[in-house]
């Protein structure tokens, strides 16, 4: 027999679902439609509470629309996992220490990107982050 607790999601998959939801949408969702989306049986109030910790963390915008809220993504996924990079760089007390490390785990393949990417000064095609109400 399991419990309830051996049936839940890994820590973030639910954030994952969630923003995933709303970078396919193209357009800001409401918790009701977000759920209906997901379609994976949550309850909107779950729904409606993953979109406002989300929101307070900055990940996501949102709009009035009625009597509630339709969130929308501030940052495409690429910019996401940026920003998570930085908040882990962050969290170290020796950035130095945390980033030699980081770059001598990279493959070969990601060093030689990495150094194309510094040398060359130039924005990536797309990278340039969604400002705050931008989709």
């Amino acid at each position: 027999m399991t419990s309830a607790k051996d049936e839940r999601r890994p820590a973030g998959e639910l954030e994952a679902s969630v923003m995933a939801a709303l970078w396919a949408a193209g357009a800001p969702l409401t918790p009701g439609r977000v759920q209906t989306e997901l379609g994976s049986g949550l309850a909107r109030t779950t729904v409606t509470t993953i979109l406002s910790r989300l929101h307070e963390k900055g990940i996501v915008g949102r709009e009035r629309q009625g009597r509630g809220f339709a969130y929308f993504p501030v940052q495409d996924p690429h910019g996401l996992t940026a920003r998570r990079m930085h908040t882990e760089l962050d969290r170290d007390e020796d950035r130095e220490t945390a980033l030699a490390r980081f770059v001598a785990q990279l493959s070969p393949d990601d060093e030689r990107l990495l150094r194309d990417l510094l040398e060359s000064g130039e924005p990536l095609e797309s990278g340039k982050p969604l400002e705050s109400g931008e989709r």
